[in-house]
């Protein structure tokens, strides 16, 4: 009942008139920067930043969780009319959605997806404010040398299930801890990787990296494959589904719920695999297989609802543990640290209104999504036709300003371009950008974590094993072995859902491995090892 309290002063927070204007302006913005190809969720959080300097931070985190859905039910719009999946999540509405736009049903499979990511999003903030106080409760008991274990379960669980290749994976994690440890190192007070540059004394904010990494990237990418041919958007009616689209849907909205949390709520690399596990499962449920690979509205309901619960459920790890699962999360974790809070066990007992308010905002948000977006789906469409060297220049311009605000240093805009011209080179070789970022704001963290466990321990490297952390090197060395086990297994031992999954991936990357916005210009040329970089990419 302590829950559902605090859940009904947080709509107290959450409706007062200024908190409520900024819940449904996130929703807005969220929705119309996430229509945009090549801009997913956590480019949205990161172009938008600057917005909220000044700002009370409730009502920054209000905003932010309504630019966070807002974005993600964008990136379905994308996908459905222009086949380019704004984030890996989205890559399986793309595969069926744009099949039914196609055959001339984008407003049915654009309802379906508003709808299935309401019920999924209420579900799963449900089991959010049910599951966090405890979890909270229970962190608090967690040791350093635990929390260190639980930083390296997250650093492995991304890079293992993102990109073309663990090494990739691993590639990109070392430059985000190489980055996030620029510094003074405040044990010893020497200066790490800082080259002699005085600026660089203070590190390298996080949001200039995520800006720099997702914005500027992504410009420089698809400016140097831009080619001047308009985009082909296929019409949209209104959004209604007839009765056989409710009793099709349902099911796969409610199951993906119910694959999309658990997967959120762990440190397992976002919502990538649970949304091609709810698709496979679909695929075999459903009494309509033959229609799958044609425009199956099941195989956009399901994944649609696994990826917002998955969103959800991510917070649960963020709050709590201040361990970000997505891209999204990363940002709004430096969003939220850049107030000067730590989201952690101590988080719900020291900051209840902030935490709450945020809580009550996601079931506000997830309504006026609703509400507001079905019947602005058509004008949601018409921004797909602005010009792709209008709308990258635009970017360049707000990222430049996000840079500069967060510091009002000069030197932060060459820092941007920078690790701008650090992200093109990363897309460039496929290496996933969700493993750069979370090292570099987990980074420094997992070393406070490691040293405190050996200052308790003096120094003995016995101080990181109790019980809990056993567990969890367990599962990192699970994680790591699996792939060479799953060979090494006769064939007819594997799962098969699993291998149908991993085949599915596959097949997924190969089709859409190429950067979104270069997908959306669709006679621009692909790189051959250019595979999907992970959420916002």
């Amino acid at each position: 009942m302590d829950a559902f309290s605090s859940l009904v002063d947080g709509f107290g927070t959450a409706l007062t008139p200024t908190n409520l204007a900024f819940a449904l302006l996130g929703v807005l913005l969220g929705t119309a920067i996430g229509v945009l190809p090549g801009i997913g969720p956590a480019m949205a959080v990161a172009l938008l930043l600057p917005l909220t300097r000044g700002l009370d931070v409730t009502s920054a985190l209000i905003m932010f969780a309504g630019i966070y859905y807002g974005g993600m039910y964008g990136g379905s719009t994308t996908s459905i009319l222009l086949n380019t999946p704004g984030e890996s999540a989205s890559v399986v509405t793309a595969v069926e959605g744009n099949k039914m736009a196609r055959a001339g049903r984008a407003a049915q499979a654009l309802a379906t997806a508003a709808i299935g990511s309401f019920v999924a999003g209420t579900i799963a903030t449900l089991l959010l404010a049910l599951l966090a106080p405890t979890v909270a409760d229970l962190a608090i008991e967690v040791s350093p040398a635990d929390m260190f274990a639980v930083m390296v379960l997250a650093f492995i669980a991304v890079t293992s299930v993102l990109g073309s290749s663990r090494v990739r994976g691993l590639a990109s994690l070392g430059l985000g801890l190489a980055i996030g440890l620029i510094g003074i190192d405040f044990t010893s007070g020497q200066q790490r990787l800082t080259f002699g540059i005085p600026e660089l004394a203070d590190g390298i904010s996080v949001v200039v990296v995520a800006i720099g990494l997702f914005a500027v990237g992504e410009a420089l990418w698809t400016a140097a494959h831009l080619r001047r041919r308009p985009v082909e958007v296929i019409p949209v009616g209104n959004p209604r589904m007839s009765r056989s689209d409710w009793s099709r849907s349902w099911k796969p909205w409610l199951r993906g719920t119910a694959i999309g949390f658990p997967f959120g709520a762990i440190p397992a690399g976002g919502a990538e695999i649970p949304t091609f596990l709810s698709y496979v499962a679909e695929k075999r449920l459903s009494k309509h297989p033959e229609e799958f690979g044609r425009g199956a509205i099941e195989g956009v309901a399901g994944p649609e609802a696994t990826n917002n619960a998955s969103a959800a459920g991510g917070l649960v790890p963020l709050l709590t543990l201040g361990i970000p699962t997505t891209a999204t999360a990363a940002v709004m974790l430096a969003a939220i640290q850049s107030y000067g809070i730590e989201p952690g066990p101590q988080l719900f007992d020291n900051e209840p209104q902030l935490v709450w308010g945020l809580i009550a905002s996601l079931f506000i948000g997830n309504a006026a999504l609703l509400v507001l977006n079905l019947p602005l789906a058509p004008i949601w469409a018409r921004l797909l036709r602005i010009p792709r060297s209008y709308l990258y220049a635009g970017i360049l311009f707000f990222a430049s300003l996000g840079a500069y605000a967060s510091d009002a240093s000069t030197f932060d805009l060459f820092l941007l371009l920078a690790i701008g011209a650090l992200g093109f080179v990363m897309r460039r070789y496929g290496l996933p950008l969700l493993p750069a970022i979370i090292g570099v704001i987990l980074g420094p963290y997992a070393e406070q974590e490691l040293r405190q466990a050996l200052q308790i321990s003096n120094g003995d490297l016995g101080g990181l094993v109790d019980p809990m952390s056993v567990v969890v090197f367990a599962i990192v060395a699970l994680v790591l072995l699996f792939p060479l086990v799953r060979r090494l297994l006769p064939r007819r031992a594997h799962l098969p859902v699993l291998d149908e999954a991993v085949h599915e991936i596959e097949e997924a990357h190969a089709h859409h491995g190429a950067t979104t916005a270069v997908a959306v210009e669709r006679h621009a040329p692909k790189a051959p090892d250019r595979p999907h970089g992970g959420e916002g990419t």
